[in-house]
């Protein structure tokens, strides 16, 4: 089994791309938790619940990853975002969140480009900071030595260059 986390800023094709991968690749995919959560509290949310919303990621996470014995699964967010996601809005992140994002185990990131023009979404807050917030992904990542590809261009560039990666890290 293949364990892939698809990151980056707000609205930089993340979802969408976990969606072509599940076509393209008969991948497996764990939704972004935060979405949910944040839709159905119906509240703004407050530092607590990242403790919350990441526990739940990696519960779900786990939960496919027990019932796969092959294939690839792509996760829609990790807890490194959310970690990035609590050092931005709060200046400090949960110390059970920091540790996982360290410590927890993917084959590869992909780490989305925000060249592609904005989306408005009710849930979204850094419009206009997403270059500086990719910059931060890729220093995270740099840090922790995490294996990554950068994935930019239109839909279908990104696609191709996410297969590429993916079967690039696995002979």
């Amino acid at each position: 089994m293949r364990k892939i986390a698809i990151v980056g800023p707000e609205s930089s094709g993340k979802t969408t791309l976990c969606e072509a991968l599940m076509r393209e690749m008969r991948a497996w995919m764990v939704p972004e938790v935060a979405r949910e959560f944040l839709t159905e509290s119906g509240r703004p949310y407050v530092e607590a619940d990242l403790l919350h919303i990441a526990q739940q990621q990696a519960t779900d996470e786990d939960r496919m990853v027990q019932g796969m014995e092959n294939g690839i699964l792509v996760c829609d967010t990790d807890l490194i975002t959310i970690r990035i996601w609590s050092e931005e809005k709060y200046g400090r992140c949960d110390p059970w969140i920091v540790e996982q994002s360290e410590h927890r185990h993917y084959d590869l990131w992909l780490l989305c480009s925000p060249d592609i023009p904005w989306e408005a979404d009710p849930l979204r807050e850094n419009r206009d900071d997403r270059d500086r917030l990719f910059a931060v992904y890729v220093a995270m990542l740099v840090r922790l030595g995490k294996p990554f590809t950068v994935i930019s261009g239109d839909r279908g560039q990104r696609l191709q260059s996410a297969i590429m990666a993916i079967r690039g890290s696995y002979p």
